[in-house]
């Protein structure tokens, strides 16, 4: 992502490099087995072959849901960042042969969709609640930008290009009143303003935002608001509906806010982000707390057993806290990133990087499920982690996000430079006057809190380096060349005439701590949770060999961390009664026990389990 304008700008792959620890296992998994899983699986399932001449000649060829075009193009966007992380000849390739094929698959006036306007199929934009048409074209638009971006090679952005004009011709002023029912081509549209500076896009995209919150889709039993169709962009006070549709929308309206100037409508996106983070976010940074329609609830219904948090509405939720970030300067939305980094995205690809959730409860009350490693998945919760979901959106979503995931480490303002997360990274860039600035990072984070910095490159002249500390970070300290500096706020903001072999050391406190909930939160009132650094604990059960309902922990007590964390609690014996009433609570055996935490990223990785992040108190 490019913005015209902002108070930040954001780095690319090859200006920021993550080159060890935490993340770079992860990308490296991504890199070796998440990317050719998912292209097996969309080979295997016919999801790729969709776009050859021999299944374009009927429906009947046709594999998939009929959103699964957008699956393909994401993992093309995936492959795109990776390449552009580290050169692959053959990844290449393989993007080439799948451009070729989606080429192939492009009607003459520039419309492409595989599950409408062929032979025995639907007829085009007959059913723009559920077809997922333009949903499907703007995550086409956001692939042809990533593969543009990272190899210099146009043939996917040629056809993106195509799909927009026809897009725009179909859906412009003089055309059909429209929004599809799945937003997403809003920021396609944009990102391809950006690339290619054809204006329509924009102005396309503006239509679009416009026309939402008319009631134009037809009624459902979920409502407008599942559609983000139910009030007007500039008039909402909140996200509602369903909840990666809300915040793909809210991704879009900020770029064009961004893009046209308009601050007004910026400040609004961020009022509604805010207050959904105030009163419709888990812990875990997860938003969604409703199954049956994936959707966010009122405010402060937030059940822990019920939790859907959506792996693709972690990375939605990513994708509006950045641009809002980079829009405003605000850094609390980096502590956002943050959070879905370590306990949504973290938690969601399996060791193997072949097996995945799509869903995450924090509180499993059965035994996980053990799962074949070679059946599509119709249920989305459960786990453990599944090879595949008849609806795998979050598998594609996860690889681009861990591909293109340094792009996230830092940015440049007016002043200097300024870092926003963690991790081994080598950084080298131009501040904004033109001057080149480097830095090597090197830490244990998020395992432990010491981060160091050496500057590698600087010419004359002083400038800023900031470093972001996290919320939670109370008695933070940093040095400069082994002299202590200020560490107030929400960021140590270090100005100087900074040399090559300067050396600074943020020093963030890890000790594991209780967090207590909103007391409007019905559903874990009376409960903690514990957390450490920006990692959120859970008590798992590996084999239910405890039953983690009897559970009740001593808030009183610090959470403990001498080779792992503990905290203090009973286990009671819960009696079977023939009616889960009294007029007394059940007394049972007390047993005293010190509970063992694990991150809430690693549950479910060592076989069936039960597990609980919200811990009642004695």
């Amino acid at each position: 992502m490019v913005p015209s304008r902002g108070v930040l700008r954001p780095l690319g792959l090859s200006e920021v490099r993550i080159t060890g620890g935490f993340w770079a296992q992860r990308q490296e998994t991504n890199s070796r087995a998440t990317l050719d899983h998912g292209r097996e699986w969309m080979d295997k399932l016919g999801w790729t072959g969709n776009f050859t001449a021999e299944a374009g000649r009927g429906s009947a060829e046709r594999r998939g849901r009929e959103f699964s075009d957008s699956e393909v193009y994401k993992l093309i966007e995936a492959m795109s960042w990776e390449t552009g992380r580290q050169a692959d000849p053959a990844r290449d390739a393989e993007i080439a042969e799948l451009t070729a094929m989606i080429a192939s698959a492009q009607a003459a006036d520039g419309y492409l969709h595989t599950a409408f306007g062929r032979p025995g199929q639907r007829a085009r934009y007959g059913d723009l609640a559920w077809g997922h048409e333009l949903y499907c074209a703007g995550h086409l638009l956001q692939a042809s930008v990533a593969r543009a971006r990272t190899s210099g090679d146009d043939a996917l952005l040629n056809v993106a290009r195509r799909v927009a004009d026809h897009v725009c011709e179909e859906f412009g002023p003089s055309g059909r009143d429209a929004v599809c029912g799945h937003p997403e081509i809003e920021p396609g549209l944009v990102e391809l303003f950006r690339a290619t500076g054809e204006q329509r896009y924009l102005d396309q995209a503006a239509l679009f935002v416009a026309r939402r919150g008319r009631r134009t889709l037809p009624r459902h039993e979920f409502g407008w608001s599942y559609f983000s169709d139910d009030i007007a962009v500039r008039e909402a006070k909140v996200l509602r509906g369903h909840a990666v549709r809300a915040l793909y929308l809210a991704a879009g309206v900020v770029d064009l806010a961004v893009e046209t100037g308009d601050d007004e409508l910026l400040e609004t996106v961020a009022a509604q982000f805010d207050r959904t983070l105030a009163r419709r976010t888990y812990l875990t940074g997860g938003m969604g707390s409703r199954h049956l329609d994936e959707a966010f609830s009122d405010d402060f219904v937030l059940p822990a057993d019920r939790a859907y948090s959506e792996t693709c509405a972690g990375i939605a939720a990513i994708m509006v806290a950045w641009r809002l970030m980079l829009a405003t300067g605000r850094e609390h939305y980096a502590d956002v990133i943050e959070r879905i980094l370590y306990n949504v995205v973290a938690t969601a690809i399996g060791d193997d990087g072949r097996s995945f959730f799509y869903a995450h409860t924090l509180h499993q009350r059965s035994l996980t499920a053990v799962l074949p490693g070679d059946v599509e998945q119709l249920g989305f919760g459960g786990g453990p982690r599944a090879p595949w979901f008849e609806v795998s959106c979050c598998l594609a979503n996860t690889a681009r996000m861990l591909a293109s995931l340094s792009t996230y480490v830092a940015s440049v303002d007016d002043d200097g430079l300024r870092v926003h997360q963690y991790a081994d990274a080598d950084i080298d860039t131009a501040l904004a006057d033109g001057r080149r600035v480097g830095l090597r990072m090197r830490t244990g984070y998020p395992d432990e809190g010491t981060v160091g910095i050496e500057v590698t490159a600087a010419e004359p002249g002083p400038w800023t380096l900031a470093l972001r500390l996290p919320s939670w970070a109370a008695g933070a300290t940093v040095t400069v060349n082994g002299e202590p500096q200020q560490a107030t706020g929400d960021r140590v903001v270090l100005r100087r005439d900074f040399a090559v072999g300067d050396r600074i050391v943020l020093a963030l406190p890890m000790r594991p701590r209780f967090t207590r909930p909103d007391p409007r939160i019905d559903a874990v009132r009376g409960c903690v949770a514990v957390e450490q650094g920006p990692i959120v604990l859970c008590a798992e059960s590996a084999g239910g060999a405890l039953d983690l309902d009897s559970l009740r922990v001593d808030a009183g007590t610090d959470p403990a961390a001498d080779g792992g964390v503990t905290v203090r609690g009973v286990a009671e014996e819960l009696p079977e009664r023939p009616w889960p009433y009294a007029d007394a609570g059940p007394v049972g055996r007390r047993t005293t026990l010190d509970v063992p935490l694990v991150p809430y990223h690693r549950w479910a990785r060592g076989g069936p389990s039960t597990m609980r992040v919200w811990l009642p108190t004695t």
